[in-house]
């Protein structure tokens, strides 16, 4: 086994947490932010990638190539490690950034890789690669939005992503075709293969109140999908939140309102 072995536990409901327990000598990665609490003995350190022999060989250079694949897709080009330094069990928990669940996922169970979407990484057990999966067709490269540019975790150790709302994985036969609104596609196995299509009818694109895109995933391998997309969520709250001429908000009972009241503001 190549990477590091890792207990965890999750903890909570729709907010959730995973702690996860480090032997002496074992490191977790995870992306920067995603910290919620340690145990003294965890040491921090910060690295270009993950950390894996596939980003970090070929020395600098190598390093750089793999950090560099992480700004394709939005991510930071550094990565924080949490090693326990003492001689026993020690633990470190990271939390979701929005509502929704955590999936642990062994990657050993899955023949070693996942594709997941390019913001559903939380944390992994260190000699696992963050790298970056190309769509090989053009039409799903120029019109996949939010389902073209995906990660890929490699290795054989334990990774966790996150997703928002219900969770639901589905396990496709040969040739079984599923249609998934791109934003909620969160993750895939390796053998699923996956294309972006157009909504088919003029009438459907403009006035549907859906996008113009959505993932065509083909069998065999599973499938997770989310019920709430962070980006959904975030457009619906932007869209009610009351605007005024300045660029803020104002509403009743908001703060903005009460001061804005206070100040003899019409």
């Amino acid at each position: 086994m190549n990477n590091h072995e890792i207990d965890f536990k999750l903890h909570g409901d729709d907010m959730q947490f995973v702690e996860v327990e480090l032997d002496p000598d074992e490191t977790v990665i995870a992306e920067a932010g995603s910290l919620m609490m340690m145990e003294e003995g965890i040491s921090m350190e910060t690295i270009f990638g993950d950390g894996s022999s596939s980003s970090g060989g070929g020395g600098l250079m190598g390093k750089l190539m793999g950090a560099g694949k992480r700004l394709i897709t939005g991510e930071s080009l550094f990565m924080t490690t949490f090693t326990n330094t003492s001689y026993g069990k020690k633990h470190v928990s990271f939390a979701s950034p929005y509502p929704g669940k955590i999936i642990p996922m062994d990657l050993s169970e899955y023949g070693g890789k996942i594709v997941c979407q390019k913001d559903a990484f939380l944390a992994a057990a260190k000699g696992v690669s963050v790298g970056v999966e190309f769509q090989r067709k053009i039409g799903a490269g120029f019109f996949g939005g939010e389902g073209f540019i995906m990660q890929k975790l490699e290795g054989d150790g334990m990774a966790f992503v996150h997703a928002g709302g219900t969770i639901i994985k589905k396990d496709l036969q040969p040739g079984e075709v599923l249609r998934v609104d791109t934003g909620c596609l969160v993750a895939m196995t390796k053998e699923v293969d996956y294309n972006i299509e157009m909504v088919k009818g003029v009438k459907t694109a403009l006035f549907g109140g859906e996008g113009l895109f959505f993932a065509t995933l083909r069998g065999p391998g599973s499938v997770w999908i989310q019920s709430l997309p962070f980006s959904r969520l975030a457009s619906r709250v932007f869209a009610a939140a009351p605007q005024t001429p300045g660029g803020g908000s104002q509403g009743e009972g908001s703060i903005a309102g009460g001061l804005f009241d206070l100040l003899g503001g019409k």
